[in-house]
């Protein structure tokens, strides 16, 4: 028998490499022995002070508004709150491409099963402290360099990994084996290579 290993998924429900990694993971849990909690970083926050294209910081202006809601959902909810939130968020924004505005979010809580007026968090700074807090728990295992996703198990961290689809079934747990074992190995850091297609949210 072995221990069930539980790993920690950083998110930012605006991030859809995030979301296809997430979707992926969910996977893993059905085919191999692990329970994922989940945690919010805030790419508006992670960017804040870098040099980055327009395009992106005009992206990042609306990028605070469902975090924050993830935030208030956690304060009253608690941890168990987050998931559904960020399905109910993360399929609106990736999969119906819908706008993160007010009555998209609101819809997202009502089918999480939420409090709908949680939607005022939208705009209430005061989540901001918390968030960030959040954030740098899982960055600083990491380094600022990257971002989301971040997940952490087995005493180690790592940003991704980046996927342009979620494997299902064995095939996600087969991904989950090469990650576990490529994480073990104390000096591997890196393993990249150019995106060459679409993501695909399906």
């Amino acid at each position: 028998m072995t221990a069930k290993t539980n790993a920690d998924f950083w998110f930012d429900p605006a991030c859809p490499f995030a979301w296809i990694t997430s979707r992926w993971i969910l996977e893993v849990e059905k085919v191999r022995d692990i329970e994922v909690t989940w945690h919010i970083m805030s790419l508006a926050f992670l960017n804040e002070d870098k040099d980055i294209p327009d395009e992106y910081r005009e992206f990042l202006k609306t990028a605070w508004q469902p975090v924050r809601v993830v935030q208030a959902a956690k304060e009253k909810y608690g941890q168990e709150a987050l998931l559904p939130l960020y399905t109910a968020l993360g399929t609106r924004i990736h999969v119906e491409k819908q706008d993160k505005d007010r009555p998209m979010i609101e819809a997202a809580l009502e089918e999480a099963g939420l409090d709908v007026s949680l939607a005022d968090a939208m705009d209430d700074s005061s989540y901001d402290d918390a968030i960030r807090e959040s954030h740098r728990r899982g960055m600083d295992q990491v380094g600022n360099e990257v971002g989301t996703p971040t997940i952490a198990f087995n005493g180690h961290a790592f940003f991704g990994p980046v996927i342009s689809k979620a494997p299902k079934g064995e095939d996600a747990g087969k991904m989950w084996d090469a990650f576990v074992t490529l994480s073990a190995f104390e000096h591997f850091y890196e393993l990249k290579r150019s995106r060459t297609e679409d993501l695909d949210f399906s």
